[in-house]
This record gives structure tokens, sequence and C-alpha cells, in this order.
């Protein structure tokens, strides 16, 4: 088999077959199919595409490139969640606790944030103590004495997929609907969970800037689900505006804690409600979503799922005082706030821009080697369509560095519309593929 016939017959719009799609991971992995022949196919992927049995099958092979985890001493069944990313995305924080707390099993892997998108290990190592890097058999003993854990990826997972990614950010071959697919799911398998719940983002603040993307992101990847037997289900959810008011990592922390007690944000309450369900009925929990999504709310309401966000923080090495009192986390030296400059409607709250914004003023990264300030950020006060009047304060900029945070208003004022007549916004819920 060589590589050249793979590239031609894949240039020729025909479908590789499984024993091609795993001679080429072999050799991506070993190092003996050179960049320049993996690029030539990515290049003939983009533009040709790839089947659902493919797809599936590269997913697989990348999944199976490296370690595997095994969490079959875990009882029940392991349901996992993943974000295509966003701005203020901090579901995972709320929607872990809310389904432990309801009796599903949750050993999540989780990365750092990278660009304009935070990351949930970024987030939750602003706790003081808490910890995310164990090695497997900590991490499962976690998991058995409190029924949840979140960790950063560990291991050798999925290398295959740590070096295409690579050579596709750099030739242009990002963008393909079945390429981003396997890529998610090949990691989300190799994590060892039964079930997977996607969430899909769609937005300024997104990968996936139209409905079509999304859904047509999200079919892709439940086919995979299925043909590999990890039933998969997903939910379109709304990036046009960040998720909530709160953007940095310490902020977060104290946004979720407020969700978790009932007085969050009325969109990031909707959407974890609905995320929060899925998993629920993904873990056998119910008999219906209608179901999970009642026992979702009594969680919050009867306190049991903030208990456990407390029970996985001490588990993880984390001061659990710092969410039975929030007040405790560290302030910023400066704040510079953001005042509407007339009358009328947010028409437009671009998170991409903002999501810049709060990195400028040091809550983020351009790169996996920057330090981040886990206490700068962004809380909003107004979002799209409020009505402002001059002078009203549409955000406070948080940060230890004025030169950054002067930099970071200016974004900030670049992401925001404001107009004499009201635009209607979408549902925070788009769409869901199952």
């Amino acid at each position: 088999m060589r590589m050249y016939d793979i590239i031609l017959k894949k240039r020729e719009g025909k479908a590789l077959t499984s024993e091609e799609i795993k001679f080429f991971i072999k050799g991506l992995v070993d190092g003996s199919i050179p960049d320049y022949q993996v690029s030539a196919l990515m290049m003939a992927v983009f533009f040709k595409g790839m089947n659902h049995e493919e797809t599936a099958t590269l997913t697989m092979e990348m999944a199976h490139s490296g370690d595997m985890a095994d969490l079959s001493e875990l009882k029940g069944i392991k349901v996992d969640k993943h974000s295509t990313g966003g701005v203020g995305d901090k579901t995972t924080l709320i929607i872990v606790p809310i389904a432990a707390a309801c009796g599903v099993t949750i050993a999540k892997m989780s990365g750092r944030g990278l660009g304009h998108t935070g990351g949930t290990v970024d987030k939750l190592e602003s706790i003081p103590g808490f910890c995310t890097e164990y090695d497997l058999l900590d991490f499962i003993n976690i998991v058995k004495k409190s029924g949840l854990a979140v960790i950063g990826q560990s291991g050798n997972l999925c290398p295959a997929d740590k070096k295409l990614y690579a050579l596709r950010d750099v030739t242009a071959t990002v963008d393909n609907i079945s390429l981003i697919a396997s890529s998610i799911m090949s990691k989300k398998i190799a994590a060892g969970c039964d079930r997977i719940l996607l969430d899909v983002k769609v937005g300024s603040g997104a990968f996936m800037k139209t409905k079509a993307d999304a859904v047509a992101l999200a079919k892709e990847m439940v086919s995979i689900g299925k043909l590999v037997n990890r039933k998969t289900m997903a939910l379109i959810t709304d990036m046009s505006v960040p998720l909530g008011n709160n953007i940095g990592n310490n902020l977060e922390v104290i946004e979720a804690v407020n969700t978790l007690k009932g007085k969050g944000p009325e969109d990031l309450t909707e959407v974890c409600i609905e995320l929060a369900s899925r998993m629920i009925y993904l873990g056998e929990k119910s008999e219906s979503l209608e179901e999970a999504e009642i026992k979702a709310r009594e969680a919050i309401k009867n306190g049991s799922a903030l208990k456990k966000l407390i029970e996985m923080v001490k588990a993880q090495g984390g001061d659990p005082f710092y969410i039975e009192n929030t007040e405790k986390f560290p302030k910023t030296k400066y704040s510079v706030e953001i005042k509407a400059e007339k009358d009328g409607y947010i028409t437009e709250m671009n998170a991409e821009t903002i999501g810049i914004a709060a990195c400028e003023a040091g809550a983020g990264r351009e790169t996996k080697e920057d330090v981040i300030d886990t206490s700068a950020g962004i809380i909003l006060y107004k979002k799209t369509p409020s009505f402002v009047n001059i002078g009203d304060t549409i955000a406070v900029i948080y940060g230890n560095d004025e030169n950054k945070l002067n930099k970071a208003a200016e974004s900030f004022k670049n992401a925001i519309k404001i107009s004499g007549k009201a635009v209607k916004t979408l549902p925070h819920i788009l769409d869901t593929v199952e």
C-alpha cells in the first residue's frame, strides 16, 4: 500500500477503505508518512469530503492511536459532555454537579482555553489548591469516592489527532466537518465514556458561524457515535453573545456557584438545565427528558448540586471555602467601566471580540505558554437587546495591568453597537440532534 495511491484516490473523490485509513494513521503516528503527504491528503479530504463510514473509521483509528482510558471499574453509565467552545461558557461547572447529584457517574477530561475561548481546566484551577493533573488510577479512585471528577487530558491520548491538527492548522484545512467531527469524537471515545452529550455553539463567538454548519457538524458527530456504538445527543446553542454575565476564570466559577444556588442569569440557567437534563437521561437516571428536567431543577432547589460541587473541589484538593463564600476570591487592582455613549438598544454584542477583550485583560492566553490572570475578566451588566441611556454601565473590565486593561476596553467598545431600533434575539437553544 502506498500513500501516493491513497492521496490520488481521495483527490478523485473516491471513498477510502478501512485498511487505507488504518495505514494512514499508523504512518502518521510512527512518522513513516512525511508531513507533505499528510497535508496533501488533508487538502484532498477538505475538497472532496468523507462519507459517514470513512469519518467513523478515521475517528476510531485516531482514538486507538495512543492510550485508551479504561473506566470499566466505575459503576453505572459514564456520560461525557463536549462543548465546541465559546465565551462565558462555564456550563461544565454547573451541569456536572447537577447530573452527579442525580446519580450519573461523571469522569470527565477537559481542556484549557486558547485564544478567545475559555477552558474548564483553567477555571477550576482558579480555585486555590484545585488539582486537575492525575494519573488514571487516582482519577478513577476520586470518581469512585465522589461520583464525579473533572481533570485535564492526561497520558498519551489521541496522538494522531494532535499531529493531524497541528498540520491542518497551518495548511488551511481545519474547516471541514468530517475532520472537526473526528477530532472531537476521537478524544471523547479515547477518554472512556459510554454516552456523549455535545453542545455545538453557533454565532460570532463560536467556531461554527451559521446554524446550518452547526447542525451539519452535530449530525456528523451523532452519526459517528451511532456507528461506534456510543449513544450521542447534541444541542445547538447560541453563541452570538457571551453566555451568562461573567467572563474570566474565577468570575465564571462565582457565576457557576450562583447558578447552582438558583440565582444565575436566565440564559445560562436555561442552557444548563437543558444540558444537565440530557446528561441525566443519557445516564439512565430518568425515563424521559421531562422527568430528567424535573430532577435537574430539584437538584438546584434542594442544594444537592452545590454540595456535589463542594465535594468535587474537596476531593481534588481545592479549598471548599471559596465555593461556600465566593467573596474570598481575589480581586484585581484595577477596573474600567464601559458606559453607553448614547441612548438606544444594544443591537450587537460580538462574542468573539468580547472574548478577545477578556484575553487582553489577562483572562486568557494566545499561546499555550502564556500565564493567565485568574482574577481578570469582564462582568456584563447589559446585553442584547437591552435599552440603555447614555452613561449607563454596560460592563466592567477587571485586570492587574493598566495598559492591558485600556487595550481591552478599546476592544470591548468595538464589540458593541447601539441603535434606535431594537433587534429580535435568537433563542438560547436553537436545535437538537439525537
